[in-house]
């Protein structure tokens, strides 16, 4: 239990550490900023295998929305209500499974890179060089990583939620046969602004909570490369614990536990 405390603590230091190198990153490292934005979204492989975010993002986000309004149909059509399928997959898509799906996309992907390529750095010496240097090296190589996940975050989850959105049309109004009317209907009652705006705002704090625990692990690895291994397995596993947990709580602060319904008057 004190070791984890431990960890804890040295995981929300380097946090802070981060956050505070933001305005020299900005200023000196805007280079460096770029070319980690263009790594996250678009990636360097080819898009069959992966190579982007915005891919596995949509992709992921696609067939989990494929899933639940089949379910969702499922069970409305148990009750007779399968009219309100486009009210269901919107709420469920916005406030809850397309910020959750992003967010595991991005730690599966992202995260786990950045662990490996700051892990390795730290092995190879090359953050103790940067050190040796001058270079305040926590700024230098995570500052620039949390930036960049910043820039691209809402852009990439906006084509996910898209997406996923299409999906549950797609299968509901194509597949199953309900009206397109009624679903577009009650698909736009529950859509406002603010429930958007909470949507994107899970999200960034999703990423940045990936961002931090993925550096933090990276940049403390240790054992050579069994160690940025055990690292990285690590770094995927307390950011999904810690993602389910700030979800809960984001959902319970934002959303309330009383259901409302601004369009349709429910409130």
């Amino acid at each position: 239990m004190k070791s984890s405390f431990a960890a804890l603590d040295g995981h929300v230091m380097f946090g802070v550490k981060m956050f505070a190198g933001i305005p020299m990153a900005i200023t000196r490292y805007r280079t460096h900023v770029l070319r980690e934005v263009g790594n996250i979204s678009f990636g360097k492989a080819s898009l069959l295998s992966g190579g982007g975010t915005i891919g596995v993002v949509a992709g992921m986000a696609i067939v989990a929305a494929v899933m639940v309004s089949i379910e969702i149909h499922r069970a409305l059509g148990l009750l007779g209500f399968t009219a309100l399928s486009g009210l269901a997959a919107s709420i469920a898509n916005t406030q809850a499974l397309a910020p959750l799906i992003a967010a595991l996309a991005i730690a599966a992907k992202v995260g786990t890179g950045f662990t490996a390529q700051l892990g390795s750095m730290r092995i190879s010496e090359e953050i103790d060089a940067l050190d040796t240097l001058g270079v305040p090296s926590v700024t230098f190589l995570a500052t620039v990583r949390l930036i960049a996940m910043l820039i691209v975050i809402t852009p990439v989850y906006m084509v996910g939620l898209l997406g996923a959105y299409l999906a549950s049309r797609f299968v509901v109004v194509g597949m199953l046969g309900e009206s397109s009317g009624t679903y577009d209907y009650y698909f736009r009652q529950s859509i406002t602004p603010q429930a958007f705006g909470y949507s994107i705002l899970m999200t960034v704090i999703f990423s940045v909570i990936i961002a931090v625990i993925a550096c933090s692990y990276g940049y403390n690895a240790s054992g050579g490369p069994e160690g940025v291994g055990r690292a990285a397995g690590t770094a995927v596993r307390t950011t999904i614990l810690t993602v389910a947990i700030a979800a809960m709580v984001l959902i319970f602060g934002l959303y309330g536990l009383t259901p409302t319904i601004p369009g349709m008057g429910l409130e």
